[in-house]
């Protein structure tokens, strides 16, 4: 019987320990053998290092100066010793069969990049909802439009060499926000597949306020431009531009994925949405060199 291969679990963090806590909770629940997989969380400048707690699985602590999440998973990168990489977040909880699902798909490859399926835990939230409909309507679109699969970097699963050969993620996304899109576009670039595991499940638990809902889009919107800048300096050049159709597609999808008159509300929270994210956008071309400032992770 072939082994089962070994995974390091790394988990940013930033400011969350009752999340941080239940993520915790939850690979301590992992259906894998304890001995196949360590757990490695980075605070990302907290400014107290988390306490793990009592929990029966490997976990190292790691801290570092608040720089942002790309770099914390590259920190955590940097100290794994699986053979496989697994990153998730602190407002994530794994189901029991995730690893398992992931290495059922990541078997014998050493060029493949597997994301998992993410679920909103907080199905009460609109802002949360919103937020992972347009995640998956995100995906979906990339993947079908042939633009290249986009897995979101809180269910992600890499080899660990190849990982950090291709330089890990880009540290120059200071927000949780395209450090994702840009890193599954460079693994296609330089060689690599990616492979969709929707059985690799995650909860997703982020509350959200209007504000913070808000100034989370922002933010995807400051990332998008990098994104694109970073795109454009490569051989695939500048992307084509994004049809009409998709923001129509985007801000409709809640009539059919949504109940009751949830769905309008959930629309409504999409056209924010994109408002938001083109402020963001224009707010990040205009701005002169020197003058874009990180925030802070929400």
């Amino acid at each position: 019987m072939t082994a089962l291969p070994t995974f390091s679990v790394v988990v940013p963090t930033y400011c969350r320990p009752e999340g941080l806590a239940d993520c915790l909770h939850s690979l301590e629940k992992l259906d894998y053998p304890r001995d196949r997989f360590e757990v490695i969380v980075v605070d990302d400048g907290s400014g107290a290092p988390p306490d793990p707690g009592r929990v029966s699985v490997d976990v190292t602590v790691i801290t570092q100066p608040h720089a942002g999440p790309a770099t914390a998973r590259n920190s955590g990168a940097a100290r794994a010793r699986g053979d496989y990489l697994a990153f998730t977040d602190d407002d994530c909880q794994p189901e029991p069969d995730w690893l398992r699902e992931l290495a059922a798909r990541l078997e014998g490859s050493t060029d493949l990049a597997v994301g998992g399926r993410t679920l909103n835990a907080l199905a009460q939230n609109p802002y949360a909802s919103a937020t992972q409909l347009l995640v998956d309507y995100l995906s979906e679109w990339t993947r079908a439009s042939g633009q290249g699969a986009f897995f979101a970097s809180n269910n992600l699963a890499v080899p660990t060499e190849l990982f950090r050969t291709r330089g890990g993620f880009d540290t120059g996304f200071p927000l949780a926000a395209g450090e994702d899109r840009e890193f599954c576009d460079r693994w296609i670039r330089l060689g690599g597949r990616l492979s969709y595991a929707p059985r690799a499940v995650i909860r997703h638990g982020h509350h959200l306020t209007l504000r913070d809902y808000w100034r989370q889009h922002v933010n995807y919107g400051r990332g998008a431009l990098r994104y694109h800048r970073l795109r454009a300096q490569t051989a695939f050049a500048r992307s084509p531009a994004t049809p009409l159709s998709f923001y129509l597609r985007l801000v409709a999808c809640p009539l059919t994925r949504a109940r009751g008159r949830r769905r309008f509300s959930l629309t409504a929270l999409l056209a924010l949405a994109q408002i938001a994210t083109a402020m963001g956008y224009w707010r990040e071309r205009l701005a002169k060199p020197g003058q874009s400032s990180a925030m802070p992770r929400s």
